[in-house]
């Protein structure tokens, strides 16, 4: 350990305990909302369209994503940080939307049949689990950036980048099978 990195050993500690809260609320919030909540009816037409603006907000976040990655292989630092930055911010938006989504209207169940359930289904949990996980996932990554620990940070951002482009794109086609097929 380098002398830098013990010197911020008290800060790793208050942002690994607050980023555990943060992802444990999120969680269990969303967890709620899936698994217990009820809404009351007449959610209204303004609602209605949360679903639409979760997959764009998703595709933005893939978008993203994938040109962060693409200019930090060109060395482009300040163009990377901005693009992952703000797909941290489409993500936050994301999540905001979708709560206040399954607040007021709860879930849709899922209409197809046959084989598409097949696809649907396993995509479905794959994709639940692994949203569950890059919460803590990218608020690290973010974090130890931000904090210029970047040999730490390659380290996690090795596994962050492919399963948040994987959450994200999944989230469209999760959006596209429950309310366009």
């Amino acid at each position: 350990m380098t002398a830098p990195e013990q010197t911020t050993a008290p800060d790793d500690r208050s942002a690994r305990v607050a980023i555990g809260g943060v992802s444990l609320a999120v969680v269990l919030v969303v967890g709620y909302l899936l698994l217990g909540h009820r809404p009351a009816p007449g959610a209204g037409p303004v609602v209605a369209t949360l679903p639409l603006l979760n997959a764009c907000l998703n595709a933005t976040s893939a978008a993203l994503l994938a040109a962060g990655w693409l200019f930090i292989r060109r060395r482009r630092v300040i163009a990377h940080k901005t693009c992952m930055l703000s797909a941290l911010a489409v993500s936050i938006l994301f999540l905001v939307s979708y709560v206040t989504y399954h607040a007021l209207a709860g879930s849709r169940p899922f209409a197809g049949t046959g084989w598409i359930r097949l696809v649907y289904y396993p995509m479905l949990v794959s994709h639940i689990v692994l949203a569950a996980a890059i919460v803590p996932l990218a608020l690290t990554t973010v974090y130890r950036a931000l904090k210029g620990s970047f040999a730490r940070h390659v380290r996690i951002a090795r596994w962050t980048l492919p399963i948040w482009l994987y959450v994200s794109v999944t989230g469209v086609l999760v959006y596209w099978m429950l309310y366009r097929l």
